[in-house]
């Protein structure tokens, strides 16, 4: 067994990672890096290998004999262990080494805690934690076996094991149907946006990636972004004038992380729903992790549980740190895959307005039009599309427009006013057949 030993403000802990051959690994570091956004003040990190789990302690009554010795010897308050442990374990832990245990679910919620802002958030990590406290009850308590006495309390009833199970099974109900409430709510606010044909894109992906960071620079808004793992956990939408789209719903959602509890991801299917109900996502990646494509298929399995099947687009973020160059890399010709961007910097930014454009409408193409006096409407229009490349009057003095815009949003946007496509597009309106059938 290998130690770190570590000092800090927060309260005393000691970290235990556990490599069990039977058993999906876990990164240490990461482990550690939660510790510390929960706040802890860790003493040490040990390292341990084990061909199997023990059935008792998970780590062994050997080694369980030693932690104990240290957590002694440095008055250490709580235990943390970087994998889930069953509720029996924590028990038998917390007899041997004299002190509090949680497991990495525990871990993730404390910290989901500490971060939860809105109501709706807060809602959902109450279910959590109770959902996790459900089958731990017995640990904190002496008496949870014996019945209540008192006048008027004697005879057969309720244990106290009995009484808090059943006042927690009643506020898992009751929290319920409140996020049920919220998830109506979101979904009427939902419909009203498929109803105005208004897009949503919606930023996933592992957390840390720089996702609120990206957000906060599309949106132009601040949304609390921390080089800290689960900095946001609360999903939040504006409403953005896109380039070339018109009006999108951005919606920044919580992070993923590896080995992410199904019990976890469960409780917070409402806000995971904005992913659900995307017309697009975005995934976030940390282009300079060397955890990089671990942290993608991550966040792929994720994504997979809850059943998302939505067109992705590939961000890879930190292309400062990465040195790699902003650059677009498209899957087919009209289709794009992948762009390379740095929140921090600013790089590739309008490459990846570009490719939003071109994965929600089609590939970009040049276009001139002519228009006259009565297309003041499209090109008003035009101008908040943030299209137009060039314009001028010619020497019949007619108005001569340059865009850059997808075919399917130009004939979409002609249409719709009741314009003549020959009229605008003069020769270039032969190439529009199929487009123009489909507006009919």
């Amino acid at each position: 067994m290998e130690f770190i030993s570590h000092h800090q403000d927060g309260e005393p802990a000691i970290l235990i990672s556990v490599s069990v051959q039977i058993l999906t690994n876990h990164d240490s570091d990461e482990f550690y890096l939660l510790a510390q956004s929960a706040g802890a003040q860790i003493i040490q990190h040990l390292h341990h290998q084990r061909q199997r789990p023990d059935a008792k302690y998970f780590i062994g009554s050997g080694k369980a004999d030693e932690i104990a010795a240290l957590i002694a010897e440095h008055e250490i308050q709580l235990a943390i262990f970087d994998h889930s442990l069953s509720p029996a374990q924590e028990r038998n832990l917390e007899k041997i080494l004299k002190c509090r245990v949680i497991d990495r679910t525990g871990l993730i919620l404390d910290i989901f805690a500490q971060r939860a802002r809105t109501h709706e958030g807060k809602l959902q990590v109450e279910l959590a934690q109770l959902k996790h406290l459900s089958t731990r009850l017995i640990r904190g308590w002496g008496n949870m076996e014996q019945q209540k006495g008192g006048i008027g309390l004697r005879g057969p009833g309720e244990t106290q094991l009995e009484t808090d199970r059943r006042l927690i099974r009643l506020r898992m109900t009751q929290l319920k149907e409140k996020i049920d409430k919220v998830r109506q709510t979101r979904q009427q606010g939902r419909a009203a946006r498929q109803k105005a044909e208004v897009p949503t894109v919606s930023l996933v992906g592992y957390t840390n990636a720089g996702k609120s960071t990206l957000f906060n620079i599309l949106a132009d808004s601040d949304v609390y972004a921390a080089n800290q793992l689960f900095a946001t956990l609360d999903p939040t939408l504006r409403r953005v004038a896109w380039s070339g789209v018109g009006t999108v719903v951005l919606a920044d959602t919580v992070g993923f992380i590896k080995n992410l509890n199904h019990a976890l991801v469960d409780s917070f299917r409402a806000t995971l729903e904005e992913t659900l109900q995307a017309t697009l996502l975005l995934h976030v990646i940390d282009a300079s992790s060397p955890e990089m494509m671990e942290q993608i298929a991550a966040v792929e399995e994720v994504l997979q549980d809850i059943g998302a099947d939505i067109p992705i687009l590939k961000v890879y973020n930190k292309i400062d740190l990465s040195k790699d160059q902003a650059k677009i890399i498209y899957s087919e010709p009209d289709l794009p895959d992948r762009v390379y961007v740095s929140a921090h910097t600013g790089q590739g930014l309008p490459l990846l307005h570009q490719a939003v454009q071109e994965a929600l409408l089609g590939q970009l193409q040049h276009f001139t039009l002519c228009l006259h006096p009565r297309h003041g409407k499209l090109h008003s229009q035009l101008h908040h599309l943030q299209v137009i490349r060039s314009e001028h009057y010619d020497d019949q003095g007619q108005h001569i427009v340059d865009v850059r815009i997808s075919a399917d949003k130009l004939v979409q946007m002609i249409r719709q006013n009741h314009f003549d496509l020959d009229s605008i597009l003069g020769e270039q309106a032969q190439q529009f057949k199929v487009q123009m059938d489909s507006f009919e």
